[in-house]
């Protein structure tokens, strides 16, 4: 484990990420483009793409915050029946399950408000339901890899570890939503 606690050190290690996550982020940003004419046909999803990357990312970052506690408490082994790891991502998981109906409830009942073109209330919660499952799964596998990426290159997950897994949920998001939309709706 990296051991030098300085801003250049910090500064080695997370420009080069930094760098690659922009040109990530950027990614998203085309396939939300591509997107643009469904969300503007249907405001409760245009309401639905902040707050879902948003609260992947949110999801993603606790489970990495518990992870690099428990790899620095050398409670973490990253092996496959480590039950630190494995009660971690099946609660990550099971959260997902009790965040997403609300987040598309209160999409759905804000674009209500504001909004002539309605998606039916059903519809909006299975896609912000089945979205943010899968959200949920991916966020856990791309922090799990990222967490022991940066415990093998000698890196410290808390510097590492959460930029990552907000920048790639942000693609991820935007690309999910969009799948399960095409599916849905």
């Amino acid at each position: 484990m990296a051991t030098e606690w300085s801003v250049r050190a910090i500064t080695r290690a997370m420009l080069p990420i930094l760098f690659v996550l922009t040109l990530v982020e950027l990614g998203s940003g085309l396939v939300l483009d591509s997107f643009e004419a469904t969300l503007l046909q249907f405001p409760s999803l245009l309401v639905l793409v902040p707050v879902t990357i948003g609260t992947a990312g949110n999801l993603g970052s606790v489970l990495a915050a518990r992870l690099s506690t428990a790899l620095h408490l050398g409670r973490l082994s990253f092996a496959p029946d480590d039950e630190v790891l494995a009660g971690n991502a099946v609660a990550t998981v099971a959260l997902s399950f009790t965040v997403f109906p609300a987040v598309g409830a209160g999409a759905w009942a804000l674009s209500a408000l504001v909004a002539e073109t309605q998606l039916a209330l059903a519809t909006v919660l299975l896609v912000a339901t089945a979205s943010g499952a899968i959200l949920a799964v991916l966020a856990v596998l791309v922090t799990i890899v990222a967490t022991y990426a940066a415990y093998r290159f000698g890196l410290d997950p808390d510097d590492v570890v959460i930029p990552v897994v907000t920048n790639v949920s942000d693609v991820l998001g935007v690309v999910v939503l969009f799948a399960v939309v095409q599916i849905v709706v």
